[in-house]
């Protein structure tokens, strides 16, 4: 197959990030479009790259005839459990890939959601989130969504968080795309049944993180998970707990619940909270590190879930690891 395509995929701007999703129903569709796209980036001397499933991948390999230019990615190196290793990990390719020469990077990615709709969730804000967080980078994704496997509300959540759909050499604005911070917004906030259960511990006002430390690590000794992940659940609970002392209004309140296989934490402050649907997909300063706010973008890659919410109570935070 040639790069030849009713699409002009190289008459698009290299210096910005672009979103497309493509909802196919056999291989032969995906191929249709998927593979064009690729070679036509390879002719305009950007990289082309698939991080996709297995049957994926193998489909696009077989059709490009194992191009030495197309790189196959291994899907769990890129999707990884935690939404914000993604946007790094497409970050450092991009930054790889222009150090060397190449105006762009053309990404066929195809994300695992996970089997819960509680999986689902973090993958569709990941969806969303993206078209702020790779926004300025020389990146153009093809997301590819099998419509034959994945269930509706996923299909759906591709129509409202990607800004242009393609199908078999069209390439169209999509008139369902919705701003990502509404987007967001309108996402619901998932219950959390252990919340409706006496906690493991309930500490209502924090004055000493050193002994809050302390007792919530004892707690953690109990949990049945590896060191490294209870260790790092531990820095999460305490970069979130200081971040509600420094920013929000006192009393600041913990509780903790130990499930048969999950840990929650919660972290609330009597403050105005914030309206932020984008915070902690990144350090809140850039590459500037050394300005702190890094709080929350360390919480979303320690923890499996991190939910945030305000109301008139005050700015509520919510951490949850797996453990089983």
């Amino acid at each position: 197959m040639t790069g030849s395509s009713v699409v002009d995929w190289a008459d698009s701007p290299a210096d910005r990030y672009l979103h497309d999703a493509l909802l196919y129903d056999d291989h032969d569709a995906l191929v249709e479009t998927a593979v064009p796209f690729l070679l036509d980036g390879l002719e305009a001397g950007e990289a082309a790259v698939i991080a996709a499933g297995d049957g994926t991948a193998a489909a696009l390999r077989d059709a490009v005839g194992d191009d030495p230019r197309v790189h196959v990615l291994d899907r769990s190196d890129v999707y990884r459990a935690r939404t914000p290793t993604a946007i790094t990990t497409f970050r450092r390719l991009a930054e790889q890939r222009t150090g060397e020469g190449v105006p762009r990077v053309r990404v066929v990615g195809e994300v695992n959601f996970g089997a819960t709709e509680r999986d689902w969730l973090e993958w569709q804000r990941y969806e969303s989130v993206i078209n702020i967080a790779l926004g300025e980078w020389p990146l153009w994704g093809l997301c590819v969504f099998d419509t034959q496997r994945l269930p509706d509300p996923l299909l759906e959540s591709a129509r409202r968080t990607h800004s242009s759909l393609t199908d078999r050499g069209n390439r169209l604005p999509n008139p369902d795309f919705v701003a990502p911070a509404d987007y967001l917004r309108s996402l619901p906030l998932p219950e959390e049944p252990l919340e409706r259960t006496t906690p493991r511990l309930w500490v209502r006002s924090v004055d000493d993180f050193i002994a809050l430390r302390h007792t919530v690590a004892a707690e953690l000794s109990t949990v049945r998970a590896s060191r490294d992940a209870v260790e790092d659940y531990l820095l999460a609970v305490d970069e979130m707990t200081s971040n509600a002392v420094r920013h929000g209004k006192p009393p600041v309140s913990l509780r903790l619940w130990i499930g048969e296989d999950r840990v929650v934490c919660s972290i609330d402050d009597q403050g105005p909270g914030f309206d932020d649907p984008f915070a902690g997909y990144g350090p809140a300063h850039g590459e500037d590190l050394s300005r702190g706010g890094m709080g929350l973008w360390l919480a979303r890659q320690l923890c499996d879930y991190v939910d945030i919410s305000g109301d008139d109570d005050g700015a509520h935070v919510r951490l949850t690891i797996r453990t089983g």
